[in-house]
């Protein structure tokens, strides 16, 4: 027989919208039990640096003027308003308040910064907006991937402060409705496999996307796990809370990835791929530029463009001469995720990888040659197309303009000495983004609009503000939606509590 349990609100999973969701729910007076299928929190945040806001004290102290309208506006702009602006207003005016709520748990942000800087930019639009608040870690070392464990930590702590009871080992497999189709429990199995029944007035869905569910994102957005796609599979993330949402009658949305570039497997070789992520020269697979290189740092342009190339891959080439430059004087694009000894340790992990780094499909992902015919044919590009293409955008570089793609002049440098690297280039993806349908409150609504009584869903299941593309002059987004949507579904959910138990002055 289920272990029976009652409780006001159920948060299913304690990723980061998860937590934020549990802690304001409790904040509110409500008692909280939280379900996670891991045996700690944070989920898909624990690799991430920090989130996006408008209008916190940490840009106000550092004289950055960033409000909330302008963003909206920028963001609504972008987006050609094919996106919620109720829910899009709704989270950035929250954005700058939840720092401050952060920081009152003890959160310590280290600076706020856009996404990347290059050397000598031009372009007006390069850098995008100083809106990532990225959290200093409490080793007191350089803010880097998975800074914002640190942010994680606090919030679970002030989660358990609060009473919020965490139920870990534990996912919610379904959701209970009553007779008038409003959301009334959750059910769940322990890692023991024993069965959980919850009742509740509100559940929050905080499930993290499908984005370790290959079978899911080759049946929703074709694309294939291992093949053509090099995602960030986070474990747990399978699609539970956007099955649980719909199986209850949740609208639907269209489902997308927050595209962008990477190696398979590239977590094991962060100095091969942070050392390719510079306007060299880059080409398909017949040996053609498809873009000017100088706005490869915007990683979900480059994974717009290699979704549509053949193969959907691409090949980042630069010679001896470039990379004894980028030794000598450093990157000219500057990450905030790579290391800053990028080309001190480049050499190492080059002569580890040459041989043996394949892909999926038990091709070379990099290699070195000293001819470009060589290097064509190791790494499967048209040799004749490549020598051409090439030939024709080193006379560009001795002349000093790009007439095809008008790429910036500081960056314009032939491929001339070899040896010359080539490094292949995939798409990539954080995790999948969308599918149950919400409104500003975070109420999960019907294909009709209508809201479904007691059900709210939060972070990527519900991110549906981006329309075709992240919008990476905005950075911090997807964290920043995350914890506010979880936030908003918080309140409004211990709300709907106190409503239920008849109490105005809860608390």
């Amino acid at each position: 027989m289920a272990q029976q349990l009652e409780t006001d609100i159920v948060v299913v999973a304690a990723g980061l919208s998860g937590l934020a969701a549990s802690i304001a729910a409790a904040e509110g007076g409500a008692r909280v039990i939280t379900l996670e299928k891991a045996s700690n929190t944070g989920g898909a945040a624990n690799m991430g640096m920090g989130p996006c806001a408008a209008g916190s004290p940490v840009q106000k102290a550092s004289m950055i003027e960033v409000t909330p309208g302008e963003l909206f506006r920028r963001h609504m702009f972008y987006t050609h308003y094919q996106v919620d602006p109720r829910l899009v207003r709704a989270y950035y005016f929250k954005s700058g308040d939840t720092i401050q709520w952060l920081m009152d748990m003890g959160v310590v942000f280290n600076s706020v910064r856009p996404a990347f800087r290059a050397r000598e930019r031009t372009r007006a639009y390069a850098d995008g907006e100083y809106t990532w608040h990225v959290v200093q870690p409490e080793d007191g070392s350089e803010p880097g991937p998975r800074a914002a464990t640190t942010m994680i930590k606090r919030m679970t702590e002030r989660a358990t402060q609060l009473g919020v009871e965490f139920m870990f080992e534990t996912p919610g497999k379904s959701l209970v409705t009553d007779e008038t189709g409003a959301v009334c429990g959750v059910k769940a199995v322990t890692k023991d496999g024993e069965e959980v029944d919850i009742s509740c007035s509100s559940v929050i869905v905080a499930t993290g996307g499908f984005g370790a569910n290959a079978k899911m994102i080759k049946d929703t957005i074709g694309l294939d796990w291992g093949k053509n796609l090099y995602s960030f599979a986070v474990p747990g993330m399978d699609g539970d809370g956007f099955n649980m949402c719909h199986e209850v009658g949740a609208g639907h949305t269209p489902v997308t990835m927050e595209m962008m570039y990477q190696l398979p497997d590239n977590m094991n070789h962060f100095y091969v791929e942070g050392a390719f992520r510079q306007p060299c020269y880059w080409c398909d697979r017949n040996g053609e530029r498809f873009m000017p290189e100088d706005d490869i740092f915007n990683t979900t342009f480059v994974g717009n463009a290699l979704n549509h190339l053949p193969g959907k891959v691409g090949y980042s080439i630069f010679d001896s001469k470039m990379l004894r430059h980028w030794k000598k004087d450093g990157p000219d694009i500057v990450s905030h995720v790579h290391p800053k000894d990028l080309y001190q340790g480049f050499d190492a992990q080059w002569q580890q990888d040459l041989d043996t780094y394949l892909d999926g499909n038990g091709q070379h992902v990099i290699a070195q040659a000293d001819t470009l015919e060589e290097l064509a044919q190791k790494m499967g590009i048209d040799p004749d197309g490549l020598v051409q293409n090439v030939a024709e955008y080193n006379e560009m570089c001795h002349e000093g303009y790009d007439e095809l793609f008008e790429k910036e002049r500081e960056f314009m440098q032939p491929l001339e000495t070899g040896p010359f690297y080539c490094c292949r280039q995939y798409l990539g993806a954080y995790g999948t983004l969308g599918g149950v349908l919400v409104n500003q409150r975070m109420e999960v609504m019907t294909d009709e609009y209508k809201a479904i009584p007691g059900l709210y869903c939060v972070g990527t299941d519900a991110c549906t503000i981006y329309g075709d593309s992240y919008n990476y002059a905005i950075p911090g987004n997807t964290m920043g939606f995350c914890l506010n949507s979880g936030r908003i579904a918080g309140e409004n959910a211990s709300q709907r509590a106190a409503e239920s138990a008849g109490d105005d002055e809860w608390d």
